[in-house]
């Protein structure tokens, strides 16, 4: 964080959100996201301009795929994620960088609580650590749960450095409005449906789900520090991948009714052969957490309109792992957490 900025600047009260002292996180995001629309027109444009996105759904034997049509999400898809071009730009999670009229809510004095600008959602954060230190889950997993249970009508969500990132160099979470994904909604029949029950007790559940375009392993629990170390387990197993900087993945993480649930999606690829094709095989369309939770983002018209069923298909499968892997990866999973 820069010297040259005085955080008590950014920071925005309770009292100018019009909220009493006993107001909750989620109360603050929310109230944030008005205030903010009134006094920055970047941000104010872009919330209009979701408001009138246009969206489409592909119907799957096993689940739905929304594609959104959302032009202002160019400077995320586009984004160069390589070691020269962060160099080269100025970060614009850092405290210094924020827009003036950019405020934000503190979260155990580690956080900064942001709307995003370019949404996706309704109701779209961005959480940025102060310190600028470099995207990577493993030292900020339990930080993730907490702010899950402080936002408890969100679906707080992680992108690797190399799954969607596009600031891998500097830490952060974001969060959007519960129910918004598709795998939200289909979560209790896929948990039901599975033959993959990895295991199960009073305060722990694991199991994972195969058949969905996009693999992904879920671990719920009542208890963080449980949740914690199962979460632990799965990423040294993924570790042994060799993947650099971290094991590629994405993380959705949510809670409700006094338990949390983690949906963690191994990757394989950071972007799809499509991305970087020429002419009409030309897609840009680089999958994210959002994108794995079942709403693809599409900010080229062109793309939106051409995108085909059988694209998603391919695409899902070029950037997650292999059955191969992932047998190997469910097995050697369940046979951890019973030991």
């Amino acid at each position: 964080m820069s010297n040259s900025v005085n955080l008590d600047d950014i920071i925005i009260s309770k009292r100018a959100l019009h909220l009493s002292e006993n107001s909750s996180l989620d109360e603050m995001a929310d109230a944030l996201q008005v205030q903010q629309r009134g006094v920055w027109p970047l941000y104010d444009d872009n919330a209009k301009g979701l408001e009138q996105v246009q969206v489409k759904t592909f119907h799957y034997a096993q689940c739905n795929v929304k594609v959104q049509f959302n032009p202002a999400r160019i400077k995320s898809s586009a984004a160069k994620v390589d070691n020269k071009s962060i160099k080269e730009r100025k970060c614009f999670l850092c405290t210094d960088a924020l827009p003036p009229k950019q405020k934000g809510i503190p979260f155990n004095d580690e956080y900064l609580v942001l709307v995003n600008p370019y949404p996706i959602f309704p109701r779209h954060l961005t959480i940025p650590r102060l310190e600028h230190a470099p995207q990577f889950i493993e030292p900020y997993f339990r930080d993730m749960l907490e702010l899950s249970r402080a936002l408890k009508s969100y679906t707080v969500f992680y992108n690797g450095p190399k799954c969607g990132a596009s600031a891998p160099d500097h830490m952060h979470f974001q969060a959007g409005n519960k129910g918004f994904l598709p795998v939200e909604t289909e979560y209790s029949k896929l948990k039901a449906t599975t033959d993959r029950k990895l295991f199960s007790n009073e305060h722990l559940e694991i199991f994972a789900v195969s058949n969905y375009l996009r693999k992904f392993i879920a671990i719920e629990s009542d208890e963080m520090t449980l949740l914690q170390t199962a979460f632990e387990w799965l990423y040294e197993l993924l570790e042994q991948r060799g993947q650099e900087p971290e094991p590629m993945l994405n993380i959705l993480s949510g809670y409700e009714n006094g338990k949390w649930r983690v949906l963690v999606f191994p990757r394989d690829k950071h972007r799809p052969d499509q991305y970087f094709a020429e002419g009409d095989e030309n897609i840009l369309l680089s999958p994210a957490s959002v994108d794995f939770g079942g709403v693809c983002i599409t900010p080229q018209e062109k793309d939106f309109k051409m995108i085909k069923a059988a694209d998603l298909i391919d695409i899902f499968a070029q950037v997650s792992v292999t059955d191969s892997y992932f047998d190997e990866l469910c097995a050697a999973y369940a046979k951890r957490v019973v030991e």
